[in-house]
C-alpha cells in the first residue's frame, strides 16, 4: 500500500488561473484547478533542471499535453519517501511564513471524504496537521474546522434545512473523532476546534457527547435565507461562534482524483492508463485540508493552499 499526498502550494501566488468562479462548488473548482496548475509548474521546473531538459519523457499520443510536447517521467517531479508518494515533490526548505508566528491567524479546514473509513480519521487528522504546520513552518494552528461526510445544510428555508440536517451523519462516529482532536488541543497544537454544517440538533447532540465543545460552527446558508433562530440561540447560550462559508461539501467527487492523475489532456500522467506506463492500483481519496495564513495587522491572506491524502492499493 502506498500513501499519496497531493499539494497545491500557495494558491495566492499562482495567478488568475486558479481564481475561484462564482457558483456552488467554488472551493472544489479552486482545489482541483490549483492542483493542475501546481502539477504543470512542477513538471516544467524539475524537468528544466535536468541535463537533457525534460528527463525521461513519456511520449503522449496526442503530441501536445498540458501545453508542451511531452511530460517528464513521474519520478522527475514527484517524490517517494518511505511509503508516501508526494505529487508533486515539495521543497520544504523554502516553506514557511514571512513574519513572526504571532502576526498570523492560521485556520485549517479538514474534509473527511465519504470513501474513507471513519476508524482511520485520527491518522488523517495527524497527517493533515503535520503537513500544514510543516508547510507554514509553525507548530500549531489557531482554528481547525472539521467537515464530516454526509452532512449538509440545504432546504427551501432555514427551518427545513435544520430539520433535515438533524438526521444526517453518524453521531457516534463524529463523537469518536472528537477525542483525538481534544488531545491535540490539550497538547497546544490546535487553539480552537470547530465543525461545519451542524444544525441545531446535531450541534446539541455533539455538545452532550464530548468534553470540549466546538468553539465554531460553520454553516453554508446559500440555499436558505437566514441561520435558523434555534441554532442562533443554542450557539449564543453555549458561546459558540457561528460563521458562514461557501465551501463545497463534495470537494473531491468520485473519479476526480483519477482524472487529475491520469493520462488524459487534463491529467498529470502519473497513473498507468490508455496503454501508457505509470503507477497501477486502486486509488481511494481519503481527506482534503484547506489552510489559510491571515496577517492580522495588514488584513491580508499571505498563504493559502490545500493538501489531499489518498491510498493506493496494488502495484506502485
Amino acid at each position: 500500500m502506498t500513501r499519496i499526498v497531493l499539494s497545491t502550494g500557495n494558491v495566492i501566488l499562482s495567478g488568475p488561473s486558479i481564481i475561484r468562479k462564482p457558483g456552488t462548488y467554488r472551493s472544489n473548482f479552486e482545489f482541483t484547478n490549483s492542483l493542475r496548475t501546481n502539477f504543470i509548474a512542477a513538471q516544467q521546473d524539475y524537468a528544466a533542471a535536468l541535463p537533457n531538459g525534460n528527463g525521461h519523457a513519456s511520449h503522449q499520443p496526442n503530441g501536445n499535453v498540458n501545453g508542451y510536447n511531452s511530460r517528464p517521467a513521474p519520478e522527475v517531479w514527484t517524490a517517494k519517501e518511505e511509503d508516501t508518494l508526494y505529487i508533486p515533490r515539495i521543497d520544504w526548505e523554502s516553506a514557511g511564513l514571512q513574519e513572526d508566528r504571532a502576526q498570523y491567524e492560521i485556520t485549517a479546514k479538514l474534509f473527511f471524504l465519504p470513501t474513507a473509513p471513519a476508524e482511520k480519521r485520527e491518522i488523517y487528522i495527524n497527517d493533515a496537521l503535520r503537513l500544514v504546520t510543516k508547510e507554514l513552518g509553525i507548530s500549531d494552528v489557531d482554528l481547525l474546522i472539521i467537515s464530516f461526510p454526509g452532512i449538509s445544510f440545504e432546504g427551501e428555508c432555514e427551518f427545513e434545512a435544520d430539520r433535515k440536517n438533524a438526521t444526517m451523519g453518524n453521531d457516534d462516529e463524529e463523537a469518536a473523532t472528537w477525542g483525538p482532536l481534544e488531545k491535540l488541543q490539550e497538547q497546544g497544537k490546535i487553539g480552537r476546534l470547530g465543525v461545519a454544517e451542524f444544525g441545531t440538533e446535531k450541534l446539541r447532540r455533539l455538545i452532550n457527547k464530548v468534553k470540549v465543545r466546538p468553539a465554531v460552527d460553520q454553516i453554508n446558508i446559500k440555499n436558505c435565507c437566514n441561520v435558523p433562530p434555534p441554532l442562533t440561540k443554542l450557539a449564543k447560550n453555549e458561546n459558540i461562534e457561528l460563521l458562514t462559508h461557501h465551501d463545497s461539501t463534495d470537494i473531491l467527487p468520485s473519479g476526480t482524483l483519477r482524472e487529475l492523475l491520469g493520462q488524459g489532456s487534463q491529467g498529470a500522467g502519473v497513473l498507468a492508463d490508455n496503454g501508457l506506463s505509470g503507477i497501477k492500483g486502486e486509488i481511494t481519496p481519503e481527506w482534503v485540508v484547506k489552510y489559510t495564513a491571515f496577517v492580522k495587522d495588514r488584513g491580508v491572506i499571505e498563504n493559502k493552499g490545500y493538501f489531499a491524502g489518498a491510498e493506493l492499493a496494488g502495484e506502485a
